[in-house]
């Protein structure tokens, strides 16, 4: 199955690690926050609604050709984190995630499966916000230590399981470590932010028009939501180097809403 990727590259990204404190928190995944079960629960409520179950469709049209007659929404969800960005910068006794989503499996009548990704809009309010082919979450969910959290570095579709101490490789289009080699978390922000940190909105790098960066322009308005955040100082800053990493490998594809 051909697939679009939904990853930005840090391969072009420059190492600043001498910018890093000297000593980093051993355990920065702790205060990761989940969704409570109610939040979860409407989360999975949201992805077998109408729209929803519409989008999964158009999915399955566009990527794998077919015309669903009936397609089966997963009664679980699976949390996913994204990289914080503050963990990003190098700050001490942050997590290392931030909550992004809730992923539930939708299959078609064929076998064919996607994944509904459905995000936080205000307060106890979630949204259908778009569908990927395969399900890598469910099935990357079920490899997670107990008491860890299925955590995704965006930059080179990466997939972790993060626990309390260390992150673990799980998938990657352009891994950063061996698969399966736990990192401790200390050692893994300064890995990110050597391929980041000086890529961030406010730094030098997009006040020169660095990559990612067309023109100058304020730092984006911290809204208070975790997804808010991530998606402005994370993506934003390194958005075309998507690019890169779709022409050398295509992975997922997404219908958006």
């Amino acid at each position: 199955m051909t697939r679009i990727c939904r990853k930005f590259s840090g391969s072009l990204v420059l190492a600043v690690a001498a910018l890093l404190p000297a000593t980093l928190p051993a355990a920065a995944s702790e205060g990761v926050v989940p969704p409570s079960a109610d939040d979860l629960a409407a989360a999975v409520r949201v992805a077998g609604e109408p729209g929803a179950i519409g989008l999964a469709k158009s999915n399955f049209r566009q990527v794998d050709r077919i015309e669903p007659q009936r397609i089966t929404m997963s009664g679980k969800g699976v949390v996913v984190y994204t990289l914080n960005p503050d963990f990003v910068r190098g700050i001490a006794e942050v997590p290392a995630g931030t909550l992004s989503s809730v992923a539930v499996t939708a299959t078609a009548d064929s076998g064919q499966k996607a994944t509904l990704q459905a995000m936080p809009e205000g307060p106890g309010k979630w949204v259908a916000a778009g569908v990927f082919s395969g399900n890598d979450e469910e099935t990357l969910s079920a490899r997670l230590r107990p008491g860890s959290v299925l955590l995704n570095e965006p930059q080179i579709n990466g997939w972790y399981d993060l626990g309390a101490q260390d992150v673990v490789l799980l998938q990657a289009s352009l891994p950063q470590s061996p698969v399966g080699k736990s990192v401790p978390l200390a050692e893994y922000q300064r890995n990110v932010h050597d391929r980041y940190g000086d890529k961030m909105p406010g730094s030098d790098y997009q006040r020169n028009q660095g990559i990612g960066f067309a023109q100058t322009g304020p730092r984006p308005v911290d809204s208070g939501s975790p997804v808010a955040i991530t998606a402005a100082s994370i993506a934003g800053g390194v958005a075309v180097l998507a690019l890169v990493v779709f022409l050398v490998r295509r992975k997922r594809r997404l219908t958006p809403r």
